[in-house]
């Protein structure tokens, strides 16, 4: 029963530590895409969990915190997308500029917002408890006791699948990504739709920031994402720019930091550093594996100039 006991707490570990990754590896998805690279994703991140932390703190209210984590996504998404697309700024560059700024201006802020209370306990999003199959050993905790966040990565990779191969806006979003000038003389505004996908990029991103901030640990920390939009970014490559595989590899991620985890808790005589550096080193790995086998959406990074189709 021990280890029944141990293995299913192992599983939930791996499922909460996976939905902040996959949110962010879907937003970036939807921009990458479209062909504007976004490592602004742990920016992304970082300003959705400090939005989402700051407006339920002050309303009391996690959703109007999910809805203002929303807003705040959505307009660091536009900053990027303005930053890329129109003044066709590098994409590397603009990335990194909102990784930096988010960084400094969410510590900034929370230090005004919460004043030393950043460990208080927030208002957080409650379990969603399906009667009778929640009491199913292993898959009930894990799959019918989870928090209303968790059925929605689910419930949007795999619409996002289906959006992305079986919908019209599925096709002109690939083909943008694939080939911009093709798209642009078939009369699609590459332009439109890449902000559209950028901003959609950060709606989604923020939204696994909300999740760090009012399901895992309640609260706003500095620098709480911890790298793990960077982690998205390698799971998105991972997963060859696929909802469903970089879902996997955010998964394989996930399942990598909870081992550790659980390493440290047993007390193994493992140095701890080590321990802590090891979903990165698996996410390095799993990039190195890849070389020359995962290939980008053939525009990425790479700005449209429209009189160049002329």
């Amino acid at each position: 029963m021990n280890n029944l006991n141990f293995f299913s707490d192992y599983l939930i570990a791996t499922l909460r530590l996976t939905i902040p990754l996959g949110f962010a590896a879907l937003g970036g998805l939807y921009s990458e895409r479209s062909g504007v690279l976004n490592i602004a994703l742990e920016g992304m991140l970082l300003t959705g969990a400090f939005t989402s932390a700051a407006a339920t703190f002050y309303t009391s209210n996690p959703w109007l915190g999910i809805l203002a984590t929303l807003l705040a996504g959505a307009l660091i998404g536009l900053l990027h997308a303005i930053l890329c697309i129109t003044l066709r700024i590098d994409q590397l560059v603009s990335g990194l500029a909102i990784n930096l700024v988010a960084a400094g201006l969410t510590s900034f802020l929370g230090r005004l917002v919460f004043s030393g209370s950043s460990t208080q306990q927030l208002p957080g999003i409650p379990a969603i408890i399906i009667p009778g199959l929640a009491n199913i050993p292993v898959l009930g905790s894990l799959l019918f006791q989870q928090d209303i966040l968790v059925y929605l990565l689910i419930f949007l990779v795999f619409l996002t699948t289906y959006i992305l191969y079986q919908t019209s806006f599925g096709l002109t979003l690939r083909a943008v990504g694939e080939s911009p000038k093709a798209a642009d003389t078939a009369g699609i505004s590459v332009e439109n739709v890449r902000y559209i996908a950028v901003i959609i990029s950060g709606c989604l991103a923020s939204l696994g920031g909300a999740y760090l901030t009012l399901v895992q640990v309640r609260f706003f920390a500095e620098g709480m994402s911890a790298g793990k939009g960077f982690i998205a970014i390698a799971a998105l490559i991972f997963g060859r720019w696929h909802p469903i595989y970089s879902a996997l590899a955010c998964m394989l991620f996930g399942a990598t930091e909870a081992l550790q985890l659980r390493i440290q808790a047993l007390g193994a005589n493992i140095p701890y550093q080590f321990l802590v550096m090891l979903p990165y080193a698996i996410a390095l790995l799993a990039l190195v594996g890849l070389a020359g086998k995962s290939t980008p959406p053939k525009a990425l990074g790479t700005p449209y100039l429209k009189e160049n189709s002329q």
